[in-house]
């Protein structure tokens, strides 16, 4: 597959300057044109109508320079296939199950030009501005799928991350080129527990080799390392190595490059610094979050500093389930593994579990401390089972008394302006929480929860015939705002949530 920097609107002078001169309101619709010919042409077309011999733009030799009129001819721009619907003739269940057709892709081959990579089989889309497969997005996504009677999609959707594994080495964040430095909150290991629970445990074990690589991947660098040494994802601390968000790219995202060297240009920072940490946080999902701040504002984002407790949560699950799929075939193997979750779990207790304020936290290597972001990252060792009952209910009662609001559980306590803070609700988080609590016997709060979601779900649907990316919890007309983007429509996990939490309770 070719280096990102052969296609145009990735890299180089066209690419700079069309993301600086904000050609298009959304950075990330450039990165995801196709060019209407081989791109190597379009590239010796702008240098000779644009640019003079020092290879700066000239726009007195050859007139004004039309930008924008040169994008739109050379590129072919992508849709947006997702429509709202007439809530008076459908029910919310009917609209989702009928958006499926427009959210599942076929197989995509490579196509030149194209930003897209190929997957083998079906992939599902979020929809809107996410015009591609995303990573930890399938697997909320698939929990819908496989209620609504199309496991035979999580099957393709399995299959195609163990394709990209193959290639990659791990899961990369999205299906696109400007994608493949970072990966997501591991999720792969809940996809096979979820196909194994649908098709047998056979089906699923077959890609143990994959979540083996995967795993690698995120524990790349942990033999010998040092205490205080941190090493791309992995950590040393005095009690044990836990991992971090990260990204191998120190340069501006290409899907958002205005934003990043806007950024950068106003913090007092190496501008590599800056990149690597808005990278990671975009490894983590949570773009953005003030959980990833050490002051007021993303000016002050410092991911890479932190220790997460859900990423370190969802690896031990990884461990458990890779544990458990040996358990058969090779004990000494499975033993290994347990041992490894056990000693991540007794990590995050150490490192992520605060005993006064009875709540999980992610760790500041720099403050050598947990943070002071209250987030609903501090669910996810309920849901992954790394929670004691003690540390579970202590969080229940958090849960209730700080996080509850009237369509469900609000993302953060802060309003920082970012999307994933106050006073937005996300549907993966939701689900979680739900799950996790149910785990540990507090199944009156998860059904509690689950019935503001669902109600807020409906309520805006009924009202716009829409399901959306992230709501509004906190009250009024339940739209979700914030962050970088508009509030995006289609949705993928809202979608599959919204169909896989009844089946919890009934």
């Amino acid at each position: 597959m070719p280096s990102p920097s052969a296609y145009p609107q990735l890299a180089g002078r066209l690419f700079e300057i069309a993301q600086e001169g904000r050609v298009f309101p959304d950075s990330k619709t450039f990165v995801d044109c196709v060019p209407v010919e081989e791109p190597g042409s379009i590239r010796e077309r702008f240098t000779a109508e644009y640019e003079g011999e020092d290879g700066e733009l000239d726009d007195v030799v050859d007139g004004d320079l039309d930008l924008a009129g040169f994008v739109h001819e050379n590129f072919t721009l992508p849709e947006d296939p997702v429509t709202a619907a007439d809530p008076s003739t459908t029910s919310m269940e009917w609209y989702i199950d009928g958006l499926w057709p427009h959210l599942i892709r076929d197989p995509i081959d490579r196509r030149e030009g194209e930003t897209v990579i190929p997957l083998p089989n079906r992939s599902v889309i979020p929809g809107g501005r996410f015009r591609e497969s995303y990573y930890w997005d399938s697997y909320f996504v698939a929990e819908g799928l496989a209620v609504a009677g199309r496991v035979d999609v999580v099957e393709d959707i399995v299959e195609n991350f163990a394709s990209l594994i193959d290639r990659f080495g791990f899961i990369p964040n999205g299906n696109r080129l400007y994608y493949t430095t970072r990966s997501n909150p591991p999720c792969f290991h809940l996809l096979l527990d979820l196909l194994s629970d649908e098709r047998g445990p056979g089906i699923a074990r077959q890609y143990l080799p994959h979540l083996e690589r995967e795993y690698e991947f995120w524990m790349d660098g942990a033999d010998g390392l040092e205490r205080g040494e941190a090493y791309r994802r992995v950590v040393g601390l005095e009690e044990g190595v836990l991992n971090r968000y990260w990204d191998d790219q120190p340069r501006p995202r290409p899907e958002s490059y205005r934003e990043d060297v806007e950024l950068a240009e106003r913090v007092d920072r190496e501008p590599e610094s800056i990149y690597r940490d808005v990278r990671a946080a975009c490894e983590s999902g949570w773009d953005f979050s003030s959980r990833w701040f050490d002051g007021e504002g993303i000016e002050t984002i410092h991911a890479t500093d932190r220790v997460p407790v859900d990423l370190n949560a969802l690896l031990y699950g990884t461990e458990r389930s890779i544990a458990r799929w040996y358990d058969d075939e090779d004990p000494e193997t499975a033993a290994e593994y347990r041992e490894a979750a056990e000693a991540r779990r007794a990590a995050i207790d150490r490192y992520c579990w605060d005993p006064e304020r009875e709540f999980y936290f992610d760790h500041s290597r720099s403050r050598g401390d947990r943070t002071d972001s209250w987030t609903l990252a501090g669910v996810v060792p309920l849901f992954s089972g790394a929670a004691s009952q003690e540390q579970a209910d202590a969080v229940a009662e958090t849960l209730e008394e700080r996080f509850l609001r009237p369509g469900g559980l609000v993302t953060s306590l802060r309003y920082s302006g970012e999307q994933w803070d106050a006073p937005n609700g996300w549907a993966p988080l939701q689900w979680m929480a739900i799950v996790g609590l149910r785990r540990y016997d507090h199944s009156e709060l998860a059904q509690e929860i689950a019935g503001r979601w669902l109600d807020l779900n409906r309520e805006v649907f009924e009202r716009t015939g829409r399901m959306l990316e992230k709501y509004d919890v906190t009250g009024g007309r339940g739209e979700g705002g914030g962050g970088e983007y508009p509030l995006q429509f289609g949705f993928g996990w809202t979608n599959g949530v919204a169909l896989a939490l009844p089946r919890l309770f009934y």
